[in-house]
């Protein structure tokens, strides 16, 4: 793009708001204007339907001097209800938007969304999502001069954010050469002590004799962990020596097979640690801000389901402590743009445990306490603004992570057809999410359906509108954990932030869905299987009026529960 003709005048400043920004305020020049603005190959600088919203902020960092450079053409690799989440910021700065898909995600709402969409493969996410060479493909082709990766799939892969800049476009993230250190988590650990931030005891290079001698000074538990990747994979707890070899064995393994890396490492296991992580933003200046943390000790499979922010009961001097730590990790590894640097919290002490280079599912919960738009901020940061002071935090929020699983049976993986959708609202309610009535949920993505994010004035106020949201929230047609999660709020234990990574395993070791819930799934089965839901059944039938071979019990009655997957009564499932 050719470069723009500026005049400036102090008289004529115009005020722009992000809405969803109530914090931060960017003073753009009202005569900034583009010289080939009939040229411009971005449609909403040209006057498209979102032309005037807030895009002239580049040009006046420019006019001052600033080291920036201009994204007009986002391309998001990614799906799902993150890359609705950034398309969504990107229209908001005035940036035109690639939505890639594959084979499978041909109908879904991210790819409406966007002002172009391109196909980069066939279902598999090894060959579309994961597919670099595709996806640089049609960021080139579609003109995109910047790239944001989301979460998952391509967020932390060094290779991919060197890809990016080696095309010549813009990574929305830190560079390959910071990720690589830090996604690195035995050098992270390294990087983090030699900044002086305590690190949970471990051993970082491995052999049998090793790790015996290792488990004999600290004891058992222990915990193994892949040095690569994350997500749960590749890690053990190993509570006696018997059983030491055999874990590093299988967590090296399952390591290799997902992350391409069977690097492993050992660290003290410790009994009731909190997860708590902080956010940080950081510039190419130099900057870095902290904006809070959170409290991620719920989870399941080592996986994160509940996120709140502030983490209750957190001393202040142990979190000021914690906010400086992160601070110097960032400041040491030269961190840019958004990233969270996590800790284990125990008896009063915390340690560094690894840091995300990359956005994080639980954004949200930062953004509605703060007022801001992290997203957009990385966009600002991508484009080499300073990063700004972060606003008074206020109030409480809470995050409930909405998946396609079946909570009675160990979070069982779950597929099926959104036949019917009510979203919940009202004051502080917020749901990210990309369902649409019709919508197919396969076994070939990760299984988050939602995240659900209430705000209140207090901890109390918010931890009530999510306990009424998620009892708002209705999915027909495939199994969900939103009555789980309103169960695990609504709980003694959780009003009375007795948290810890252990949380799932001493409050709700067995869950079983209520009389409520049960009669629910009965009216929707009937419904949907005399066609009153208006959408086709899940199943093998061809047609809504046939009927699949294994649609009728014994005795040739016919069985709603043999057409429609996502409605069978939990406890007919016990057994498979």
């Amino acid at each position: 793009m050719a470069r723009a003709r500026r005049t400036i005048q102090d008289s004529e400043i115009l005020l722009t708001i992000n809405p969803f920004d109530g914090s931060r305020r960017n003073f753009l020049k009202k005569s900034c204007r583009l010289s080939n603005a009939r040229t411009d190959p971005n449609p909403l600088r040209r006057g498209g339907r979102f032309a005037g919203r807030g895009v002239a902020f580049g040009l006046c960092y420019a006019a001052c001097g600033m080291n920036h450079i201009s994204i007009s053409k986002l391309l998001v690799a990614n799906r799902g209800e993150i890359a609705l989440r950034i398309i969504r910021s990107a229209r908001q700065l005035g940036i035109a938007t690639v939505a890639v898909y594959s084979e499978a995600d041909a109908a879904a709402a991210h790819v409406a969304a966007a002002d172009q969409a391109r196909l980069i493969g066939p279902p598999e996410a090894t060959a579309s999502y994961l597919n670099i060479t595709a996806i640089i493909e049609a960021a080139r082709v579609t003109g995109a001069d910047a790239i944001h990766p989301g979460y998952g799939f391509l967020s932390e892969r060094p290779e991919f954010a060197r890809a990016v800049a080696e095309a010549g476009m813009v990574f929305v993230g830190p560079s390959a050469d910071v990720m690589a250190a830090l996604g690195d988590k035995v050098a992270a650990r390294r990087l983090a002590a030699d900044a002086g931030v305590p690190v949970v005891p471990g051993l970082e290079t491995i052999d049998d004799r090793a790790a015996a001698q290792f488990a004999a000074r600290v004891g058992f538990p222990l915990m193994v962990k892949a040095a690569a990747g994350g997500g749960g994979r590749g890690m053990r707890m190993v509570e006696a020596q018997a059983t030491l070899a055999e874990a590093l064995a299988a967590a090296s393994r399952e390591a290799q097979a997902a992350f391409g890396d069977g690097r492993v490492f050992l660290e003290k296991y410790l009994a009731h640690p909190r997860h708590i992580e902080v956010q940080i933003l950081a510039d190419q200046h130099g900057g870095v801000v902290v904006l809070g943390e959170r409290d991620c000790s719920i989870q399941r499979r080592h996986q994160k389901i509940i996120e709140e922010s502030p983490a209750p009961g957190l001393d202040d001097s142990l979190r000021s402590r914690m906010f400086e730590a992160a601070l110097k990790v960032a400041r040491v590894a030269g961190y840019r743009n958004a990233g969270t640097m996590e800790f284990l919290v125990d008896s009063g002490e915390f340690y560094f445990l690894e840091a995300n280079t990359r956005l994080q599912v639980e954004h949200p919960v930062t953004e509605m306490r703060f007022g801001c738009d992290l997203v957009a901020e990385q966009l600002r940061l991508a484009m080499g603004e300073r990063v700004s002071e972060p606003g008074v935090a206020r109030g409480a929020s809470i995050e409930c992570r909405i998946y396609a699983e079946d909570a009675e049976h160990n979070f069982r993986p779950a597929t099926g057809e959104a036949l019917y959708l009510n979203l919940p609202g009202g004051p502080g309610v917020r749901l990210d999410t990309h369902l649409i009535t019709g919508a197919r949920v396969t076994a070939f993505y990760d299984g988050l359906l939602g995240k659900l994010i209430c705000w209140g004035a207090d901890r109390e106020q918010a931890r009530n509108r999510m306990a009424a949201a998620l009892g708002e929230f209705s999915l027909l047609g495939v199994t969900n954990t939103a009555a789980f999660l309103r169960d695990v709020i609504a709980s003694e234990a959780f009003r009375d932030a007795r948290l810890s990574t252990r949380f799932l395993g001493e409050f709700f070791p067995r869950w079983t869905p209520g009389e409520a819930e049960l009669e629910s799934l009965l009216v929707a089965a009937a419904m949907a299987a005399g066609g009153a839901l208006g959408s086709a059944v899940t199943g093998p039938s061809s047609s809504r009026g046939a009927m699949s071979d294994g649609a009728r019990s014994r005795g040739g009655e016919r069985s709603p529960w043999a057409e429609l997957a996502g409605f069978e009564p939990w406890g007919a499932r016990g057994g498979r």
